[in-house]
C-alpha cells in the first residue's frame, strides 16, 4: 500500500474533544421533546428516543444524539415520515414482512423485533424482515430485546450512506451494513455483539468531522485509495471508509463478504431497495432500507437453564484469561458498553460542543424545549 498521506480537514483541528455531560434523564428528554415536535406521536417518539439515548448511555455515541442532524435533513427533504406505522404484509407462524411506512427505523424495528420474539416463544425460532424504512439506530438495541426474553437474538440492516468501496474496487457500492448478535447468559450479563462491517461505524467519523478532530490511521482511504485522516474525505471529497480488514492485505474481504451478506438478508430478503441500485437514495419517500431481525428459542435445542450456564461458563472463562496488561482485563462484547452505561448514569452523557451547537439551533427551529443546559 502507498504510504499515508495525512490531508489536512477543512476546519482546523482540536487536539482534544470537549464534552458537555448531561444526566441521562435530560438527554433522553431532549431527544423526545425534538422528536415530537417534529409531529412524531408520542408513543413512537417514547421508542424512538429510548433507542437513541440507549446508545448514549452506553457509548455508542455514533448512533444517538449525533443522528438528529441528518434525521432533521431527512425530514426537511420530505424523505422520512414523523407519523409513520409499521404494518405487517405478509406472514406465517414462523415469519414477517413489515412495511416501515416510510419512517424513521427504530419504530418498525422495534416492532419487528418484538414480532420475531414472540413467533419464537411460540414456534421456537422466527425472521421478520422489514422494507420502506430507514436508519434505524444501534442494532444491539433489537438484539438485547430477545436476550432479555431468554432468546438468541440477530439483527442487520443495510444502509443509507453508499461510503464503501469492495476490496479492489474504486467506486463506492456498500455501506456500513451492521450485524448483531445477542445471546441470554445464566449470569443475567448477556452477551452483546454489536459492529459495523467497516473497520468503524460511519458516525464515528462524523463525530470526528462535527468537532474538527482527525480521523486514526486505517479508518479512511481517499478517492485514489490512499490513506487520510481527514474525516471529510469519504463524505465529501470521494473517498471512501475502510471494510473491516482495512486492506487486502489484511483481508479486507472479510469484512466485504460480511456486507454482502448482510445486504443479502436485509434488502433482497426483504425486498428492499438495493444498496446498488441508483435509485436507492433518491426514492420520494424514505430510504427504503431492509431490516432482517431473527429469534431463536434455545429451549428447542436443550433445556434453556444448561444452554445460559454453558454460555456464563464460556464467557466467564474467556474473561479469566490472563491479560497482557494487568490494567487491560479481558472482556467479552457487550462489556465496554456496560461499563459506559456505569460510568454515563453517574455522571452524565457527554456531548461534543460541535454537535451540541447543532442540536440546539434544531430545537429552537422546531419549537422544542432545550434542556441541556
Amino acid at each position: 500500500m502507498p504510504p499515508t498521506r495525512k490531508l489536512r480537514p477543512q476546519r482546523p483541528m482540536r487536539q482534544e474533544e470537549t464534552a458537555m455531560p448531561a444526566s441521562y434523564a435530560s438527554h433522553r428528554a431532549q431527544l423526545k421533546s425534538i422528536l415530537l415536535a417534529w409531529g412524531m406521536p408520542e408513543e413512537n417518539a417514547e421508542t424512538t428516543s429510548a433507542i437513541l439515548s440507549w446508545a448514549d448511555l452506553h457509548g455508542v455515541d455514533s448512533h444517538g444524539i449525533s443522528m438528529i442532524p441528518g434525521y432533521d435533513g431527512l425530514r426537511r427533504a420530505g424523505r422520512a415520515r414523523m407519523d409513520a406505522q409499521p404494518i405487517i404484509v405478509r406472514e406465517t407462524p414462523v415469519s414477517a414482512v413489515v412495511d416501515g411506512g416510510g419512517g424513521l427505523g427504530h419504530v418498525p424495528a422495534h416492532f419487528a423485533m418484538a414480532t420475531a420474539i414472540g413467533k419464537a416463544k411460540a414456534a421456537g425460532m422466527a425472521a421478520v424482515v422489514v422494507h420502506h424504512s430507514a436508519h434505524f439506530g444501534a442494532a444491539g438495541y433489537y438484539t438485547l430485546m430477545a436476550a432479555e426474553q431468554g432468546l438468541i437474538g440477530i439483527a442487520c440492516t443495510s444502509a443509507s450512506g453508499i461510503q464503501v468501496a469492495p476490496t479492489f474496487g474504486k467506486q463506492a457500492r456498500l455501506g456500513t451494513d451492521p450485524w448483531s448478535f445477542a445471546a441470554p447468559s445464566a449470569d443475567g450479563v448477556p452477551f452483546l455483539l454489536d459492529m459495523a462491517t467497516t473497520t468503524v461505524a460511519a458516525g464515528r467519523i462524523r463525530n470526528k468531522a462535527n468537532e474538527g478532530l482527525p480521523a486514526p490511521d486505517g479508518w479512511l482511504l481517499d478517492s485514489e485509495g490512499r490513506p487520510s485522516n481527514d474525516p471529510l474525505v469519504a463524505k465529501q471529497k470521494g473517498g471512501f471508509l475502510t471494510s473491516l480488514g482495512g486492506s487486502p492485505e489484511n483481508s479486507s474481504y472479510k469484512g466485504y463478504g460480511l456486507a454482502v451478506m448482510v445486504n443479502i438478508l436485509a434488502s433482497c430478503l426483504s425486498g428492499a431497495t438495493l444498496v446498488t441500485d441508483p435509485m436507492h437514495t433518491k426514492k420520494p419517500i424514505g430510504m427504503d432500507i431492509g431490516h432482517f431481525f431473527m429469534a431463536i428459542d434455545p429451549s428447542i435445542f436443550r433445556e434453556s437453564g444448561d444452554f445460559q450456564a454453558d454460555v456464563a461458563a464460556f464467557l466467564g472463562a474467556l474473561r479469566a484469561t490472563t491479560p497482557m496488561d494487568p490494567a487491560r482485563p479481558v472482556m467479552v462484547a457487550g462489556d465496554p458498553q456496560r461499563q459506559y452505561a456505569e460510568a454515563r448514569r453517574r455522571d452524565g452523557i457527554p456531548v461534543g460542543p460541535g454537535l451540541l451547537n447543532q442540536v440546539r439551533q434544531i430545537a429552537q427551529a422546531a419549537a422544542a424545549p432545550w434542556l441541556l443546559d
